[in-house]
C-alpha cells in the first residue's frame, strides 16, 4: 500500500506515535522530558565524563527507540535494513559527538551551536570522501526533517496558525509568485533556457528547494539532467544562505531580549519569518532557526514553520498542477510522447502535495484539544526561577493570567501580581 511505502506518510505515522506516547505519559501524570536529553555544558574532560555517566541511559533509550521505529519504516519502504542500521548508528554517534562539542565552553564563547557545527562537519567530510553506498541508505535528511515538522505541530497551538495563517499565506504567496516569475523570466528570456527547465529552477527557488524541483520536474516532464542541475543550484545556494542568514540574524536580533535601538534590529520571530521566506530548503532553513532558537526560544521556529512549511511548501501541489497544465497545453503540445490531457487533473495535485503537512496540522489540532480539555485536577505549571524581566521583555511577554485561579488545596499558599 502507498501509505506504508512513502516518506511523507511514515513521517506522519512516526510523529503521531511519539505524540501519542507523550500524551499517555502526560495523562498518567508523568512526562517524556527526562529522557529527551542532550549532552550538557562542560569545560574539561572530567565534567564531560561525569555528564556521560549521568545521561548514558537516556542516550541509549533514544537510540533504541528511534532506531526501532525507523527500522520498521525503512523495511516497509523496501530499504536495506542492515545498511540502514549501520548508517543510523554512525549518524547517532556523530550527532552525539556534535552535541558534546557544542556543549564545550570554548564553542559557546565562539557562538557555534550544534546545527552549524554539524553543517561544518558534514561539508568537511563530504568534500574529502564520497559517502559509501551502504551509508546513503540512512542519509534520509528530508525524511527526518518531515518527521520533526510533524512533531513541531504539537508545539504550535491551532489558534496561532489561525491568527497568523492568513497573513503568512498572503506574504508567502507574494514571495513565491514574484520569485518564480523572476527566475523563470531570467532563465527563458535572458539565458534562452528551455521553459520546462526554467519552471523547475523557478519552483526550486520559490517553493521548496529539492522537493519542489523534483515535483515540478515530473509534472512538466523536464529532462533528468535539468532536474539534477536545479537540485545542485538549490543545494549550493541553500548552504550559502545558511551562513549568510545565520550571521545576519544574529547581528540583527538585540542581545538579551533588549528593546530594538537601531534601525536594523528585528525580533526573533521576524528573523524566523525572514528565513522562512528566504531559504530554499526546509533542512537548511531549520538549521538557521534552530541555532536562533537555542538563544531566543521557539519564536524563530514557529515563524519559520508558518512561512516556509505552511506558507510555501503547501503550494507544491498547486504549482505542480498549474505547471502540468501549462506544459501539456504549451510546452509539450508538439511532442510525440504527450499523454492524454486528462493527466493534468486533481490526482496530480494530490500526488505532489507534501502530505506530511497534514500530520503537522493534525498534531496541532490534537494538542490544542488536549490543552482545552486537560486531565481533571491538572492546573499546569510554568518555570518561575530567573524570570524577573526587563521592561523590554515585559512589553513582549503576552501571557495572560487574569483568569487563572489556583486549585482549592493551594488556595492561600501563594499569590500573584495582576
Amino acid at each position: 500500500m502507498t501509505i506504508f511505502r512513502t516518506e511523507d506518510y511514515w513521517a506522519i505515522w512516526l510523529g503521531m506515535a511519539v505524540i501519542a506516547l507523550s500524551l499517555g505519559f502526560f495523562w498518567m501524570g508523568s512526562s517524556l522530558k527526562p529522557w529527551a536529553i542532550t549532552p550538557g555544558t562542560w569545560s574539561d574532560l572530567s565534567a564531560l565524563a561525569a555528564d556521560w555517566r549521568k545521561h548514558w541511559p537516556g542516550f541509549a533509550l533514544v537510540y533504541a527507540g528511534f532506531g526501532l521505529v525507523f527500522c520498521v519504516s525503512m523495511k516497509a519502504m523496501g530499504r536495506n535494513l542492515k545498511e540502514f542500521l549501520a548508517g543510523y548508528t554512525l549518524l547517532f554517534l556523530g550527532s552525539l559527538a556534535v552535541f558534546c562539542l557544542a556543549g564545550w565552553s570554548a564553542m559557546q564563547r565562539l557562538d557555534l551551536g550544534a546545527p552549524l557545527l554539524a553543517l561544518l562537519a558534514g561539508l568537511a567530510i563530504g568534500n574529502v570522501k564520497a559517502a559509501p553506498e551502504w551509508f546513503k541508505t540512512s542519509l534520509r535528511t528530508e525524511y527526518y526533517v518531515k518527521t520533526g515538522i510533524v512533531l513541531l505541530g504539537a508545539t504550535l497551538p491551532l489558534t496561532l496558525i489561525v491568527e497568523a495563517g492568513p497573513l503568512a499565506f498572503v506574504q508567502a504567496t507574494i514571495v513565491s509568485v514574484v520569485t518564480w516569475l523572476t527566475i523563470y523570466l531570467a532563465a527563458t528570456r535572458l539565458f534562452g533556457l528551455d521553459p520546462r527547465f526554467g519552471a523547475v529552477l523557478g519552483t526550486g527557488g520559490a517553493v521548496c528547494g529539492v522537493s519542489g524541483s523534483i515535483a515540478v520536474g515530473g509534472a512538466v516532464k523536464a529532462r533528468q539532467d535539468h532536474v539534477a542541475i536545479a537540485i545542485a543550484v538549490v543545494s549550493v545556494w541553500a548552504i550559502l544562505m545558511i551562513f549568510a542568514l545565520s550571521l545576519a540574524t544574529k547581528r540583527m536580533i538585540p542581545a538579551g531580549g533588549a528593546a530594538p535601538t537601531a534601525w536594523y534590529h528585528i525580533s526573533p520571530g521576524e528573523a524566523g519569518a525572514w528565513v522562512g521566506t528566504s531559504e530554499y530548503a526546509d533542512a537548511a532553513g531549520f538549521a538557521v532557526v534552530a541555532e536562533l532558537a537555542s538563544r531566543h526560544g521557539d519564536a524563530p521556529i514557529h515563524a519559520f514553520t508558518l512561512m516556509k512549511v505552511i506558507g510555501r511548501d503547501i503550494w507544491i501541489g498547486i504549482w505542480a498542477f498549474a505547471l502540468s497544465i501549462v506544459s501539456v497545453l504549451c510546452w509539450e503540445k508538439d511532442a510525440a510522447d504527450v499523454g492524454p490531457r486528462g493527466r493534468a487533473g486533481l490526482s496530480v495535485v494530490w500526488e505532489r502535495f507534501p502530505k506530511f503537512v497534514l500530520g503537522f496540522f493534525a498534531a496541532s489540532v490534537l494538542m490544542s484539544l488536549v490543552a482545552a480539555h486537560p486531565p481533571a485536577g491538572h492546573s499546569g505549571r510554568a518555570p518561575v526561577s530567573g524570570t524577573f524581566k526587563s521592561e523590554a521583555e515585559k512589553r513582549s511577554y503576552k501571557a495572560d493570567f487574569s483568569r487563572y485561579r489556583p486549585p482549592e488545596e493551594s488556595a492561600g499558599r501563594f499569590a500573584y501580581d495582576r
